[in-house]
């Protein structure tokens, strides 16, 4: 459900703790790494034998992998050639060891040289064993002339990447400033944080996660704080029984809508709908009630007011013992007296809830209001209205989302999810990475539809966190399911809400 994402530092003590507490030889788990490494090879692109194999070995324990992989594909019958990026009586330890043993087996050995940066020997296969987890800053000049040298690779070399692409960030998944395209990445033990965010996805090639043997309590006494949400985040959800009716299914009260924006609470019904809530209930000034309760599934409770304001908290208030969960937000406009309709309903609201669109604006306006917030509270921002809750602006989120969600964290007691390709869920010191990417999500009224599968979720009676994981995975599936049928595009954001039972059928079938 949620797989272990170390960052490298975290990997690193995994390393020293296996070897020093636990006994197990630098050497052993090396061996069993490069051997990993040629068994995805094998998988990824078959036999062997008669091809040319070029293995590009760095100086540190990378390399050593890479010396490993050497071995073992000379032994299988490929023609290898090793260019080593250092002089070799300067390799140390285990990687100095594994270089021993191919000069004893006359593989074919050579340092790297400027030649090699131009144009590479030909090859069938090419290795990327130059640069680990631990690589930091950016490629020197010549080291990214290597990078460069292998992505312009003549005729279809097939690529590996051993544990990560040199040049690629393990900690950001971004390129430093450019990273080995490979075809596939065996990574060992744990796929590192920054080999799943999707931008990697374009570097890494196919990702395999194999195991090294790093005992679990070694993980169990270096515990990681980021996670994978993975695909049996299903396994959670609510999917009822033959005796259940509508007023057990969950409740769900949306508030939001306003003059010109009356769609976004709509899809956020039908979301909850379409996420198996039993009952959905859209509150709104009373104008807009014929509007936004169009759908004959949706009710609407109108509100004795023409636009938002603390008398209609009031009455709202009075009607929350009917419902299980609320979203708020959607299309609620920031008009004036919309920020005291806000202050009062979340004085007086202790369902869990789930917060989105203009109800974040208008706590960016007025930043005291999240101390009206408590662990039952979820946040959707986009990166727009991340940046405006801390004062910055998106192209800062962007650059840093896992920094920016772990900041926010630190002081909001409930669950945050930072909408966007790889979607983060915070809660404390935890962020939960959804891998999920679909360019059918970018349309607008998506970030609508994924707050009605939380609020739907939320009403279900799942926790807060669990509501969050599960509908950002969830509601991403639905997005990748579209695309199959709307390849160029074109899809509506109800038609994601109108995916979610699909998706649902595909798992359980």
């Amino acid at each position: 459900m949620f797989a272990p994402l170390p960052t490298p530092d975290q990997m690193s003590r995994w390393d020293r703790l296996t070897i020093d507490e636990f006994g197990i030889p630098g050497r052993t788990l090396m061996e069993v790494a490069g051997r990993a490494a040629v068994d995805v090879l094998l998988d990824e692109y078959g036999d062997v034998a008669g091809r040319r194999v070029l293995v590009l070995a760095g100086s540190g324990n990378n390399g050593g992998d890479g010396f490993v992989v050497s071995r073992h594909l000379h032994d299988l019958g490929a023609e290898v050639l090793v260019l080593h990026t250092r002089p070799r009586s300067r390799y140390k330890g285990e990687t100095r060891a594994n270089l021993r043993l191919l000069q004893k087996l006359s593989v074919p050995l050579r340092l790297l040289g400027d030649a090699d940066r131009r144009a590479l020997p030909p090859a069938d296969v090419i290795v990327d064993a130059l640069l680990g987890t631990g690589f930091e800053g950016e490629l020197r000049p010549d080291a990214l002339a290597l990078v460069r040298a292998v992505n312009e690779r003549p005729g279809s070399a097939f690529v590996l990447a051993v544990d990560v692409p040199s040049g690629l960030s393990a900690r950001t998944g971004r390129p430093q400033p450019d990273a080995v395209r490979a075809d596939a990445t065996a990574t060992f033990e744990a796929a590192k944080v920054g080999l799943v965010v999707p931008e990697a996805g374009a570097y890494t090639g196919r990702l395999h996660v194999r195991p090294i043997g790093i005992p679990s309590v070694v993980k169990a006494a270096a515990p990681v704080d980021h996670f994978l949400i993975e695909e049996d985040i299903f396994e959670l959800h609510p999917h009822g029984d033959q005796q259940m009716h509508k007023g057990v299914a969950g409740r769900v009260l949306v508030v939001g809508g306003s003059p010109g924006l009356t769609g976004a609470p709509q899809l956020a019904s039908l979301a909850a709908l379409r996420a198996g809530s039993g009952l959905v209930t859209a509150a709104c000034p009373a104008a807009l009630a014929a509007e936004i309760g169009s759908r004959p599934e949706v009710m609407a409770l109108p509100l004795d007011a023409t636009k938002w304001n603390p008398e209609c908290a009031r009455e709202l208030l009075g009607h929350l013992d009917k419902f299980d969960a609320v979203a708020i937000g959607p299309g609620l406009g920031t008009a004036p007296g919309t920020s005291a309709f806000l202050r009062a309903f979340l004085r007086g609201c202790d369902l869990p809830k789930v917060i989105d669109a203009d109800a974040l604006n208008l706590i960016a306006r007025e930043p005291d209001l999240l101390g009206l917030l408590d662990v039952t509270t979820v946040l959707t921002p986009h990166p727009g209205e991340m940046a405006r809750l801390t004062g910055t602006d998106t192209a800062a989120v962007q650059r840093d989302r896992f920094g920016a969600v772990r900041r926010f964290a630190d002081d909001f007691p409930g669950v945050l999810a930072l909408k966007g390709a790889g979607t983060l869920v915070a809660q404390g010191e935890r962020v939960f990475l959804c891998p999920l990417a679909a360019p059918n999500l970018a349309v607008g009224g998506s970030g609508d539809v994924l707050t009605g599968v939380v609020a739907s979720l939320l009403g279900a009676g799942l926790s807060p966190l669990h509501s969050t994981c599960l509908a950002v995975y969830w509601h991403g599936s639905g997005g990748i399911r579209l695309s199959r049928t709307h390849p160029g595009r074109g899809s509506l954001a109800g038609e994601i809400a109108d995916a979610l039972p699909e998706v649902i059928k595909e798992y359980l079938c």
